[in-house]
């Protein structure tokens, strides 16, 4: 939905989330499969599994898994319960407004004023 209002900080674009179950669903079973990882990761660390070298690799494992585990959480609660929002902002000025005059977009014959261009040539912020 486009409101038409252009003024910066209005909302350009409002989509509703889909809020599905299940997602719900995948997110709460992804939960508790994250929090064994953790819980096992962390008895791991105590019980001094890291001293070992293929303790160490298990527990790196362990914690790739929680980061993995945790970032499709975060996926599917981003994709199923957030709303897409786009809102105006602010232009900020680009290559083009700083160094090309609107007068100078078609370009510049040659020669043309010499004088002109010397002024330009010694005092860059010279204006006609």
């Amino acid at each position: 939905m486009s409101s038409g209002n252009n003024t910066v900080g209005a909302i350009h674009r409002y989509e509703p989330p889909r809020e599905s179950t299940a997602a719900l669903i995948a997110i709460v079973l992804l939960t508790v499969v994250e929090v064994v990882f953790v819980g096992l990761f962390t008895y791991g660390l105590v019980a001094g599994w890291g001293l070992s070298e293929f303790g160490n690799m298990f527990l790196g494992g362990l914690l790739a898994a929680i980061f993995i585990t945790l970032s499709f959480i975060l996926l599917l609660y981003r994709k199923e319960f957030l709303p897409d929002v786009m809102i105006v902002k602010k232009r900020r000025r680009k290559w083009e407004d700083l160094y090309i005059r609107e007068e100078d977009v078609e370009g510049e014959q040659f020669g043309g004023d010499a004088w002109e261009n010397v002024k330009r040539a010694v005092y860059p912020y010279y204006k006609k």
